[in-house]
């Protein structure tokens, strides 16, 4: 777990300076992309093939929830995000994919 960390840590301060090399980004399956740290709530990500997978992740916001207690249903605020997932047919059934 260390090693994965101190990966992605590196590969994330090469992303924050502008730095990422192609060879910095091959290998993987799934791909998440942070859309909502420009004010997206949700878009529609493209997947960089020949990866499987996307997810975006749109901006975190406070929003009206029904929360269910013993005591019965209460609505309290929450933190919300839309997350968007594209994923590859040819590997992926639609069924899975709409379940994750």
């Amino acid at each position: 777990m260390v090693d994965i960390a101190d990966q992605v840590n590196a590969l994330g301060q090469k992303a924050k300076l502008n730095q990422l090399q192609p060879d910095d980004i091959q290998g993987g399956t799934f791909t998440m992309s942070n859309t909502g740290i420009f004010g997206s709530l949700m878009g529609t990500p493209i997947i960089n093939q020949p990866q499987v997978a996307i997810l975006a992740l749109g901006e975190i916001l406070k929003k009206p929830a029904v929360i269910e207690t013993s005591e019965g249903d209460v609505v309290a605020v929450r933190k919300k995000m839309f997350l968007s997932l594209s994923y590859d047919h040819r590997i992926i059934d639609g069924a899975l994919g709409a379940r994750f």
